[in-house]
């Protein structure tokens, strides 16, 4: 063989060893069914492991209904005239799960969930399957980025340590800002998941540091108006001692988003995955589906939004169950039977439903009762 051909044969088994290593190097996400490492974990979360808190906990909730997010983004695409308090009004009418009704705040957030469903996907089956180790990841990226200089108060976003556990939460409270940044700038290329192939800005563009920017600001006062009292009263709360997220009932009872089976009207209480909202999309594992006992039949059931509903149905969807519709007692007041005045101010928000704006009707009056006509005299009677 002549020095050319082995030279040649020499080139193919190098290209054939990059190529190689360039394979081994690609990050594949394991099966959905097995459990998640923590390594696995981290990479799978660090793309909002960096948003505040209030704001990371509706998403880890949101990304356990991926189909209702893709609705979510395409309705808000069909509405783009919408926003502010009209926003919010319009989309109390869908029938989405609270957690993606509020995600058209923040349409940002929103695009990208949307641009990679499967990593949305994924990300809520790692939540549902094992929810205590997300959030113990969230919280080993945060020490990392702190520890490296990438994580620090800004203007935007103040961060702060709590018992051990780093809180990032907004600055102003009236206002938001959403955090934009690559993984690959705050923890180095992925290992094991691959990061959403999601846009991400140039340096140049950013602002804030170096390692992040920010979308730009959102006024919750202009979607809520003068009932908004801070980020204390949002809907979603990363806990971190508890290693979950809480839902604020008195929040999305006031501002007429969905309430879930059983929820109580006011006060907080731990997150709940509702799997009638669910749509069908298949869960990771034996134990979720035996859990949630998903039925494709059950989820897929007929959703029609409130503002398609005829008036005088003796019921409504909610989720999964019907509701019927709720009569005011004739002596009765708004605000007896609460145990507070906050509570009671909820309810008055609300007439005298507490299912929001399109259930708070009273059910329709019966018609006044005519009194019975005289019989027809006889002939008796007409002779005398």
């Amino acid at each position: 063989m002549s020095l050319k051909s082995i030279a040649v044969v020499l080139l193919a088994f190098g290209l054939l060893a990059c190529v190689s290593t360039l394979a081994a190097q690609e990050p594949v996400a394991p099966p959905p069914d097995q459990v998640l490492t923590p390594d696995q974990l981290q990479n799978l979360v660090s793309p909002i492991a960096l948003y505040p808190d209030p704001l990371l906990g509706q998403v880890l909730a949101a990304s356990t209904y991926p189909l209702e997010v893709v609705e979510a983004w395409q309705w808000l695409q069909k509405n783009p005239g919408l926003s502010g308090a009209v926003l919010t009004a319009a989309v109390q009418q869908e029938n989405w799960d609270a957690s993606v009704q509020a995600l058209v705040m923040f349409p940002d957030v929103l695009k990208q969930l949307n641009a990679d469903v499967n990593w949305t996907t994924n990300l809520g089956n790692a939540f549902l399957a094992q929810q205590q180790d997300v959030m113990e990841a969230v919280q080993a990226l945060r020490q990392k980025a702190e520890q490296a200089g990438k994580l620090s108060s800004t203007p935007q976003e103040q961060v702060s340590e709590d018992q051990g556990a780093i809180d990032i939460n907004p600055v102003d409270p009236n206002v938001i800002y959403v955090p934009q940044y690559n993984p690959v700038w705050i923890w180095g290329p992925a290992i094991y998941y691959p990061y959403p192939g999601w846009y991400w800005p140039p340096d140049s563009i950013l602002v804030g540091g170096v390692w992040f920017g920010f979308y730009p600001p959102i006024s919750m006062v202009a979607y809520f108006g003068y009932g908004w009292t801070g980020w204390g009263g949002w809907g979603w709360h990363a806990v971190w001692a508890n290693h979950g997220v809480i839902v604020n009932n008195s929040f999305l009872h006031r501002y007429n988003f969905n309430e879930g089976r059983g929820m109580e009207l006011h006060g907080t209480a731990a997150w709940v995955h509702e799997p009638a909202h669910r749509m069908g999309v298949p869960y990771a594992n034996a134990a979720l589906r035996t859990q949630y006992r998903a039925s494709v039949r059950s989820n897929l059931a007929p959703r029609t939004p409130a503002q398609y509903r005829n008036p005088g149905d003796p019921t409504e969807r909610m989720g999964d169950r019907a509701v019927p519709q709720n009569a005011p007692a004739a002596n009765r007041s708004a605000f007896s039977g609460y145990e507070d005045g906050s509570a009671a101010q909820q309810h008055s928000d609300h007439g005298y439903s507490s299912l929001g704006p399109a259930r708070s009707q009273p059910a329709p009056r019966a018609a006044p009762q005519r009194p019975a006509p005289k019989p027809a005299p006889k002939d008796s009677d007409k002779r005398r």
